[in-house]
């Protein structure tokens, strides 16, 4: 617990704060995929992150759901962890740009927008509308720039497919939880998402993956990274927002993701964005600031 007089402040710091690890995930994984390929390296997190979830679901009360939530929590975890992490860590691993990948992902809020209108019967207001075009627009032009018009892309095509299969699962996934899974609670919840995402991550790398690994130090960091400070670090900055009351704050800062993931990118690897990018990149941020930036 902390003092009142620093309650204020560490509220406003931490939707900040978790929204930066956010986005260190990509860089994460742009830093690991060299030594592991990429089920085999989330499969090896899911792991890590389920005996830490694990201590902490037996030290903390929790309340596990009936077996019909869980099947539900499984599918959420299916589709926000399993497909969208291995979708995400499959275009890094074939050379997609970490600040790319993290711009077409970002447009997840604008494609859960529409999957809640067709699934949820939710009304989209003109804002979201505009936000909708504007985000669309925008990451046309990053690709216009980054595939280019000569016989050599920055990246292979079909990394594409790999993205666009993370933004549709997280955003439907998502939708899914929204409708099914209100009721279950943030840690024991999670423990049941990462036991069926780390399924499907273990059944992928030995149906497809060599399942060799080279456990340097740059590995070692990069898993560190991931398991700390994204699966435990973040989730319990999430739940303590939760309670808190201010977790709409991390939704209205999520469209500063793809900026923040691209500037470190730029720093740690080098990732360069032509003016055309450049202005896609603000074109799509402003759409998804757009949709999620609620009016006082």
């Amino acid at each position: 617990m902390l003092p009142e007089r620093l309650k204020g402040p560490a509220l406003r710091l931490m939707p900040v704060v978790f929204v930066w690890l956010w986005s260190t995930g990509f860089i994460g994984a742009k830093y690991g995929l060299p030594y592991a390929e990429p089920f085999t390296l989330l499969m090896y997190r899911m792991l890590a992150t389920l005996v830490l979830l694990g201590i902490l679901a037996r030290l903390l009360p929790v309340r596990w759901p009936t077996p019909r939530q869980a099947l539900h929590t499984a599918v959420v975890g299916l589709l926000i962890h399993g497909l969208y992490l291995g979708g995400v860590f499959y275009a890094i691993e074939g050379e997609m740009p970490a600040g790319l990948a993290s711009l077409i992902v970002g447009l997840q809020p604008l494609l859960t927008a529409l999957a809640a209108v067709l699934f949820l019967r939710e009304q989209v207001s003109a804002r979201q509308w505009l936000g909708l075009l504007l985000g669309l627009g925008g990451v046309s032009l990053v690709l216009m720039e980054k595939l280019g018009t000569g016989p050599i892309a920055a990246f292979p095509l079909w990394t594409l497919a790999w993205i666009l299969v993370s933004l549709l699962a997280i955003s439907l996934g998502t939708v899914y939880q929204k409708r099914y899974c209100g009721g279950v609670e943030l840690i024991p919840g999670t423990v049941i998402q990462y036991c069926a995402a780390g399924a499907f991550f273990a059944l992928g790398a030995f149906a497809f993956e060599t399942r060799q690994v080279e456990w340097e130090t740059p590995l070692l960091l990069a898993m560190g990274w991931l398991v700390l400070g994204l699966s435990i670090g973040a989730i319990l900055l999430l739940m303590a927002l939760i309670r808190e009351g201010a977790a709409s704050r991390v939704a209205s800062l999520f469209y500063l993701v793809p900026p923040v993931t691209a500037l470190e990118a730029y720093l740690l690897f080098d990732e360069r964005f032509g003016v055309l990018a450049l202005t896609g990149g603000a074109l799509a941020v402003l759409g998804v600031a757009l949709a999620v930036v609620r009016r006082p």
